[in-house]
């Protein structure tokens, strides 16, 4: 297996729709705005990207359309499902396209034990051919993942990382003191990469970045940097987006700000559906006040 070793700011990438199909030239040009805007890697196909509602064909295209867009830069697929089988037919599907690591979230619905987490997980690295990061996310999944159930996965090979989503920085705080060595901590919540970053976590996996690159890129740069008081300044500016990024269901809110900038329409797929002029008035009132 190859290693991996990831840091910074990656981006959780949404995807654009126009006419109930994808919109592939918008995804270019999104992809493209990261890459100029310096991002450490992406992240398509997770949950902001509503993967459960695309077919396999519209997977394997965002996907090779990912790798041909940055064939250098560290690709992390999201594969996850509440079913072992399922999960590993998503990794054989989309590894063909060159994917650097799996994002597999918790399974969700199913509500399984911790002991359970730790036996898909275990399975689920074993017939893999790249690294894993795990997923906890109890707001989405239903189950949290504790630091203990984390930290038994840290020793297992191929699994390098978690994406911490659970909100409890008590938790997560102690995954980063006792992880060993190689193991990865990312927040997976934009308001948390302050904090967990200045704990010692590795960076974020965002939302708020595919609306703001440069700007969350240089809240992770300052923490890395060691300037707590320039991050401070940023996390400051950033805070609103931060919070409209959530005033409606993940992305809704984000796919509102990105048509208010011209880069895609608010189009959703159902079950989801487009923001509220609410959330249109609000975030672009975030977006006039960052200058973006």
């Amino acid at each position: 297996m190859p290693e991996l070793v990831l840091k910074g700011c990656g981006t959780a990438l949404i995807t654009p729709f126009r006419n109930g199909e994808i919109d592939y030239d918008a995804y270019r040009v999104l992809v493209r705005r990261q890459l100029e805007a310096g991002i450490d890697f992406l992240v398509p196909l997770g949950t902001t990207a509503e993967t459960p509602c695309l077919d396999n064909g519209e997977k394997c295209e965002l996907m090779r359309l990912s790798r041909e867009l940055c064939p250098d830069l560290p690709l992390v697929v999201g594969v996850g499902t509440n079913s072992l089988s399922q999960t590993l037919a998503n990794i054989r599907m989309l590894g063909e396209y060159g994917p650097d690591a799996y994002l597999v979230v918790v399974p969700y619905y199913n509500k399984p034990t911790q002991d359970g987490i730790y036996e898909y997980f275990k399975a689920v690295a074993e017939n893999a051919d790249r690294p894993i990061i795990a997923y906890n996310v109890p707001g989405r999944t239903g189950t949290n993942m504790t630091a203990a159930t984390t930290l038994r996965l840290a020793g297992i090979p191929g699994i390098i990382a978690v994406k911490e989503a659970s909100g409890n920085l008590a938790q997560i705080v102690d995954v980063i003191r006792e992880a060993p060595e190689g193991f990865s901590v990312f927040s997976g919540n934009d308001d948390q990469t302050l904090p967990l970053m200045a704990c010692g976590a590795d960076g974020v996996i965002s939302v708020a970045s595919n609306i703001a690159p440069e700007q969350v890129i240089g809240l992770v740069r300052a923490v890395q940097a060691g300037d707590l008081k320039a991050a401070a300044r940023a996390n400051s500016n950033l805070v609103p987006l931060f919070k409209g990024c959530f005033v409606e269901s993940n992305p809704i809110p984000v796919k509102a700000a990105l048509a208010l900038m011209g880069y895609c329409t608010p189009e959703m797929r159902l079950p989801l559906t487009k923001a509220g002029q609410a959330t249109f008035d609000t975030m672009k009132n975030i977006i006039d006040n960052l200058g973006i």
